[in-house]
């Protein structure tokens, strides 16, 4: 069980899955997972901010799509609101424009609408909302200065 957790944190669900495959009944489980909570081995919160800080600075994931991955990984919806509510609007409009600026170095030279049509796909699939996408994409394409006008 110790082992499961060298690798990397885990959520309290993950190791329930990991003991249940490996055959452990389901009460001795508990009573282990019980306990390695009490001692602070397995902290739910803890490994959602983790989670999130990491997902968000590797990959610059938006709420929607950590909020995703926090509940395949069996973190409650309840933990994991608390965690994402302290991602603001315009912390995540300041990740998409990372974003949207790092891509935008390998699109030069496409026409606007082709690029405007793979940054919005980019920032979907990382879950950020159409509002926010549009804004970042447009603002973004305006500042450059391929597509300003004469």
């Amino acid at each position: 069980m110790l082992r499961a957790l060298t690798g990397s944190p885990k959520s309290r669900a993950e190791l329930e899955r990991t003991l249940r495959r490996k055959g452990c009944p389901d009460d001795v489980a508990a009573e282990v997972l019980d306990r390695m909570e009490h001692v602070g081995l397995v902290d739910d919160e803890a490994y959602a901010q983790m989670f999130v800080r990491s997902k968000r600075t590797g990959r610059g994931l938006a709420r929607r799509a950590l909020q995703h991955e926090l509940r395949a990984k069996g973190v409650d919806d309840e933990t994991a609101s608390g965690v994402l509510a302290q991602i603001g609007v315009d912390d995540e409009r300041d990740v998409a424009r990372e974003l949207v600026a790092k891509k935008l170095r390998s699109m030069h030279g496409l026409e606007r609408v082709v690029q405007t049509r793979r940054l919005a796909g980019m920032l979907a699939r990382k879950g950020y909302s159409s509002e926010i996408s549009r804004q970042v994409i447009a603002e973004s394409l305006d500042a450059l200065p391929e597509h300003q006008r004469d």
